[in-house]
């Protein structure tokens, strides 16, 4: 079992020894609209306050634009709950939003779709 300074409070055999919604102390709702392919990138900005060590893996994910769901995935937390942090480092000025396509100048190819499609058809 991890120590309490370790880092992130896992345990291999038990996983996360901290429940998901105390990261967001217990709140469940973003003050940012974002949907899961919603992209999200630093600006350059450091946050004023106290930041919890998931805050900071974020903004080291975020160095290029990601999706939610992939900050989600790399986190291991629930969606709502990394909406959560991703909104408190939106209202603070540390991370910009954009649709899916906005930090891309070419839109997504249908051929592409379909790829990804008969990818996860072959994983199920």
């Amino acid at each position: 079992m991890a120590a309490a300074g370790d880092g992130p409070w896992l345990d291999d055999a038990a996983g996360r020894l901290v429940r998901p919604f105390t990261v967001s102390n217990g709140r469940t709702r973003p003050t940012v609209a974002l949907d899961l392919m919603s992209q999200v990138m630093t600006t350059g900005v450091t946050p004023l306050g106290h930041l919890g060590p998931e805050h900071t893996q974020v903004l080291d994910l975020c160095r290029a634009p990601v999706p939610v769901a992939e900050v989600a995935g790399q986190l291991r937390l629930p969606v709502a709950v990394a909406k959560v942090l991703l909104s408190d480092l939106v209202d603070c000025g540390a991370l910009t939003t954009k649709p899916p396509a906005a930090f891309h100048h070419h839109p997504t190819d249908r051929a592409l779709l379909e790829a990804v499609l008969d990818g996860l058809r072959r994983q199920l």
